[in-house]
C-alpha cells in the first residue's frame, strides 16, 4: 500500500526504514531518496514510528 503518493513510497520502504533507525518523517524521506512534497503521509509515517515503539520526534514532520 502507497504511503505517499507524491513519492510512491510503500508502506514496505517506510518500514525499512524505520527498522534502519529512521525516527522522524523527514529520516524516512531521506533514507528512501525523497523529500516532503504535500505531507499529508507524515500523519501516518508518525503512527507507523508510535507502533514500532521508536523515540518519535513530531516537531521534525513535514
Amino acid at each position: 500500500m502507497y504511503i505517499c503518493v507524491c513519492n510512491a513510497l510503500t508502506d514496505k520502504q517506510v518500514e525499512t526504514a524505520i527498522t534502519s533507525g529512521c525516527r522522524r518523517p523527514d529520516d524516512i524521506y531521506s533514507q528512501c531518496g525523497t523529500k516532503p512534497q504535500c505531507g499529508r503521509c507524515a500523519e501516518r509515517m508518525l503512527e507507523l514510528l508510535e507502533s514500532t515503539d521508536a523515540p518519535v520526534s513530531a516537531a521534525a514532520h513535514a
